[in-house]
């Protein structure tokens, strides 16, 4: 996903490396220097990721974790200025935007999985298509990338979301009430899709390219003013992180289970099938998002009408293509 590299473009990209270095300095003085960078981590995802990576080795600056169930207090952290970085899906992130909080997007990860999002029923159920859902319940959590996928799939198959019946409520009990029977089916994501279809329930065909399954590291505009240095390192190591688990996938589940409790083979399922990829800030992705924005205003779910194109920030495009660039070259160099 690089874009072609012009010898202005490759010079400006050595003097972000050198004005980075200077930025942290090699001494203790000059880490001490730095504020605390404040992580929003949502069920420890982020630590665990940079943790099992060996990315949070001598950072010269403090990293301070905090831990939300989900996206939507995650994204009410940001907007409140409680910390200053957090990762959320493409959907949580147009509601985050939508209450109307400074926030800017600084780096995106494309997703690419089988099971990444899906709408998932009883493997008994008699419903073999999402146009068998008319009428029926639909559990997910609301304004989730689930509520999304949703949305989108019972569109291409010709339904509004007039014609269901939503159920929000949080992943663990939208499992339950899905095995008991009070709701038909469940729009939910990994690793909860993987959970799911090892315990014998199905997945419903929802036609392809419904989700862009792009994560999101939005930061508070606050932050990229005052902490510009931190996140410059963050999302180098972040992006680094996210390469190093799509080539170890066992041992990155092996960290996971110890977090989440879940058996290590689910994980291990994801990982396998999972590639993480750096995207570039670009207006495809904000048309994109735009579009999510657009459709969430039209069903009512937001009130006012959300221009997402204020909600990113691609000058953290540059030092992240180098960083990347720079890894390539030094893998080639070892693979000689």
């Amino acid at each position: 996903m690089s874009a072609p590299t012009t010898p202005r473009l490759r010079a400006k990209h050595l003097l972000l490396g050198a004005l980075l270095a200077l930025s942290f300095g090699q001494t203790t003085q000059a880490a001490e220097a730095l504020q605390p960078l404040l992580v929003a981590n949502q069920k420890s995802a982020l630590k665990v990721l940079l943790e099992v990576s060996g990315e949070l080795k001598n950072v010269p600056y403090e990293i301070k974790f905090s831990e939300f169930p989900s996206a939507s207090p995650l994204g009410e952290a940001l907007n409140a200025g409680a910390v200053d970085v957090g990762a959320l899906g493409d959907a949580p992130y147009v509601f985050a935007l939508g209450a109307g909080g400074p926030l800017k997007v600084i780096s995106i990860t494309h997703v690419n999985g089988r099971y990444t999002t899906a709408l998932i029923v009883r493997n008994d159920s008699p419903i073999k298509s999402v146009a068998d859902l008319k009428g029926k319940r639909i559990v997910t959590g609301r304004g989730s990338i689930g509520h999304y996928l949703a949305i989108r799939a019972l569109n291409e198959a010709g339904l509004k979301t007039s014609d269901v019946n939503f159920v929000f409520l949080l992943p663990s009990e939208s499992r339950l009430i899905l095995d008991n029977g009070d709701a038909d089916a469940w729009a939910t994501w990994a690793p909860y899709t993987t959970v799911a279809t090892q315990s014998g329930a199905r997945i419903l065909p929802n036609g392809p390219d419904l989700l862009t399954n792009h994560s999101y590291l939005a930061a508070t505009s606050k932050a990229i003013t005052e902490k510009r240095a931190q996140l410059d390192d963050f999302v180098v190591r972040l992006d680094r992180a996210y390469r190093w688990v799509n080539s170890h996938p066992k041992e990155y589940a092996a960290a996971q289970t110890k977090v989440t409790g879940l058996p290590v083979e689910v994980h291990l399922a994801v990982n396998q099938d999972t590639q993480m990829e750096r995207v570039s800030i670009d207006d495809s992705v904000i048309k994109g998002l735009q579009n999510t924005a657009n459709i969430y205003e039209r069903e009512g779910i937001l009130n006012k009408h959300v221009d997402v194109s204020h909600g990113f920030d691609p000058d953290f495009n540059a030092i992240r293509l180098a960083a990347e660039q720079a890894a390539e070259k030094t893998d080639s160099q070892a693979a000689r």
